[in-house]
């Protein structure tokens, strides 16, 4: 079938395999091939095409053309019943191998929906109209002000669905949008005339993904539709979320609130973070191949690549694989390598979450497997084109070059000791300090003191008023008072001498709680149980202000006080620096001035809890914790460290500070670290 015009200019044609249904784009000289195939011999094609046309090739060309074919299937098979079983054998392989295939990827056709889209394909046209498109950008440009507008519960509601029933509901909405999102593919390319023989689920490392089978799009010789066909389903899950947003800011709260809430997210989420990535097989990058009008876009940008690797390394001098103007060359070797690397963080993740999701040995297995096909294989069949290029590389002088600097760069990361720091979030206070705060709901009637006041021992810091221990401590005097009266007068009363002992017994109660009410009383009316210095005392306190319970008021730094700075670190970090070691403190906000440190302490056992809170990564610490009662349990063994230092600038002597604490480390080379997790975690889970 004619195919379109190239981007050099010249035309293609597109040869259409039904049987697999699959298409091949062929150029002008492998047509030119094709039309003089009863010519039966290489060099009679070759001389024919170079007399009749403008075109000059060699028999080695046609040759090529041929190998082409037959490597894809597209000859004529074969009479003999045993060369045709013998490349059945040889593509198939062992059936290890046939297995291991198929646990990686596999394909399950459920529907054959040609007929039933043909007979929906009017229905389904109003989605294709342009005063659809517009009401849907209304819905969205509507939905979106909505969400601008109700921030709070969209974000508050988001929160609320992570759990097990939303995650559930989440599940339920992702599947609904899969499939309409595999039906955006199959009604778009029913509209351009293409026939859908399938549509079904793939299994990648048995995670299931819905597929329809478009191939037949490589019939449409104008990219613009086949790129409407590759983006109809990012589309239609974008046309999902636009109407699903709106609902949710227009019905009032409920169950179907929800449901189009977990709706529009979902579609949302899944067309971003998945459908739209160029790096795998998805959506996007059959969206910028056909924008690009570039089949086969990662293999092509890979044998690119890989071509420019080895000129890089061994300057062999070899022909590119394919032709590109320089700007269109450099954008395909950054693809390649931004698609490597993307892979490189995703296969990996795999392979974890497929470690963590078996019992140990079968992942253990699946880890290896995951690592060898998707990592260690393409690496062996690049180093496998080297080794077929080994008398070439033997002769170029960039090879000895590029080996003396691998050689170099191994030395310097595996043997080389470089200088180390560890880093890390830290506290900041004074040694000594006393925070005040009030013990119930109170006014304040009292502040003797402003921030920064100098506090003699002794001295009144506040004094507050509690109404309802004031009010129990009157009341309980006047009964004490009555309560007194008739224990002094028993004895002018018979019936009241009977009573004698029961009301002494009662005002001795009742001075006993007297007591206890003006020791709580005391604390209303904190004094400073030493010498020092009043800090972070609220500039908008004043006395008539009401304040809750167990508000802190001010903390009271003892005059002359030593300072410290303490953070915790794991047993790597641990391991790597000593008592007396340098180190620098900074404060978050990045102002002030640099504190010199020296590591004054480091405890030699494991911290249960993480006393500073501010420390832990929920609250932009460094240290990964867990909420165990109303305690904070690191996740890794957490140490204790703390630093020394001389003086403290004045615009610092506040009571604490949160910042960054730099420590001048061993040095050693920077690999050991990475080498010795490694062989940990083959210890622990190899159970050596």
């Amino acid at each position: 079938m004619p195919g379109p015009t190239l981007a050099d200019g010249q035309p293609s044609w597109t040869l259409h395999d039904p049987a697999r249904n699959q298409f091949f784009r062929i150029d002008w000289p492998t047509f030119e091939v094709l039309q003089r195939w009863e010519l039966d011999d290489p060099q009679a094609i070759a001389a024919d095409i170079s007399q009749a046309t403008t075109l000059q090739m060699s028999a080695q060309d046609v040759i090529d053309v041929v190998e082409f074919l037959q490597q894809h299937q597209i000859l004529q098979a074969e009479r003999s019943a045993r060369r045709m079983a013998e490349r059945i054998e040889a593509q198939q392989g062992h059936w290890l191998k046939w297995l291991l295939h198929h646990y990686l990827f596999f394909r399950v056709p459920l529907l054959r929906p040609d007929a039933w889209l043909t007979r929906w394909a009017p229905v389904a046209s109003v989605f294709y109209s342009t005063g659809f498109a517009w009401l849907t950008a209304l819905a969205l440009a509507w939905g979106l002000s909505n969400v601008i507008r109700q921030w709070e519960a969209f974000s508050a509601q988001l929160v609320d669905v992570l759990s097990w029933e939303g995650l559930l509901a989440y599940g339920v909405a992702l599947i609904g949008v899969k499939v309409l999102h595999e039906l955006g593919h199959a009604f778009t390319a029913k509209r351009f005339g293409c026939r859908v023989p399938a549509m079904g689920v793939a299994f990648l490392v048995m995670w299931p993904m819905a597929y329809t089978d478009t191939n037949e799009t490589w019939r449409l010789t104008d990219r613009r539709q086949r790129l409407k066909v590759a983006s109809a389903g990012i589309v239609t899950e974008l046309l999902i979320a636009a109407w699903a947003t709106l609902a949710w800011g227009l019905l009032p709260e409920g169950n179907l609130r929800s449901a189009f809430f977990v709706l529009a997210t979902s579609s949302w989420l899944s067309t971003l973070a998945i459908n739209a990535s160029p790096f795998m097989r998805f959506d996007g990058y059959f969206i910028v191949s056909d924008a690009l009008d570039m089949p086969n876009l990662h293999e092509r940008s890979f044998a690119l690549a890989r071509w420019k690797l080895r000129e890089w390394l061994f300057s062999l001098g070899e022909e590119p694989p394919e032709y590109f103007a320089p700007g269109t060359q450099r954008g395909l070797l950054a693809f390649a390598w931004a698609t490597w690397i993307y892979r490189l963080v995703v296969f990996i993740g795999i392979a974890l979450l497929v470690y963590h999701f078996f019992f140990k040995a079968l992942g253990i297995f699946l880890f290896l497997v995951e690592i060898a096909w998707f990592i260690a294989w393409p690496i062996r069949s690049e180093l496998r084109a080297w080794w077929t290029r080994r008398a070439a590389i033997g002769r170029s002088l960039r090879s000895a070059a590029s080996l003396a600097l691998v050689l170099l760069a191994l030395v310097a990361v595996l043997a080389v000791p470089w200088p180390g720091r560890v880093n890390a979030s830290a506290m900041l206070r004074p040694a000594e300090a006393w925070p005040v705060f009030a013990p119930s709901g109170s006014m304040v009637m009292e502040l003797p003191f402003r921030e920064g006041d100098r506090v003699a021992q002794g001295a009144l810091i506040a004094k507050l008023y509690a109404p309802d221990l004031a009010i129990r401590g009157a009341s309980l005097q006047t009964r004490l008072q009555t309560q007194q009266w008739q224990s002094d007068n028993s004895g002018f009363d018979a019936e009241w001498r009977k009573r004698m002992l029961v009301n002494r017994g009662a005002v001795d109660t009742m001075r006993a709680e007297m007591a206890g009410i003006r020791a709580e009383l005391l604390q209303f009316a904190p004094v400073a149980p030493f010498a020092g210095h009043l800090r972070d005392l609220h500039p908008d306190l004043h006395p008539g202000q009401w304040v809750a319970g167990k508000e802190k008021l001010a903390v009271l730094v003892r005059e002359g006080s030593p300072w410290l700075v303490e953070t915790w670190l794991d047993e790597e970090s641990v391991r790597r620096i000593a008592v007396g070691d340098a180190a620098v403190f900074i404060k978050d906000s990045g102002q002030g001035p640099l504190l010199r440190l020296k590591v004054a302490s480091i405890d030699r056992d494991a911290s249960r809890q993480l006393p500073r809170k501010e420390l832990s990564a929920a609250a932009g610490g460094h240290v990964a914790t867990r909420s165990k009662g109303n305690q904070l349990v690191p996740e890794r063994a957490a140490y204790r460290v703390s630093f020394s230092t001389d003086a403290l600038p004045p615009e610092m002597a506040s009571t604490q500070w949160r910042g960054q604490v730099l420590i001048e480390a061993q040095a050693e080379p920077p690999a050991w670290r990475y080498l010795r997790s490694a062989a940990a975690v083959m210890v622990r889970e190899l159970g050596f």
